[in-house]
């Protein structure tokens, strides 16, 4: 019989997606494709500009939902 390492596990693959590709992104990432800080991004949610949805303790943003926002005209600052 050979013996079983079991010092050594091999974690569990994690799928990179590309943002484009992703229904929901994070703060962070919703931040970097708007191209904006991550405090301003909190404002527009605060101000409900951007919808939000929370998967346990995870606040994620839609894309189709980021992509809607940027459409529309902002003349608006976004932190004052």
């Amino acid at each position: 019989m050979q013996a079983i390492d079991t010092a050594y596990k091999k974690p569990p693959a994690r799928a990179t997606i590309p943002a484009e590709e992703k229904l929901l992104v994070s703060r962070g990432e919703a931040a970097q494709l708007l191209s904006i800080s991550q405090r301003g991004l909190d404002y527009l949610i605060a101000n409900r500009k951007l919808p939000t949805r929370r998967i346990g303790g995870r606040v994620l943003i839609p894309v189709a939902d980021l992509r809607k926002y940027v459409r529309g005209d902002h003349p608006e600052r976004i932190v004052g």
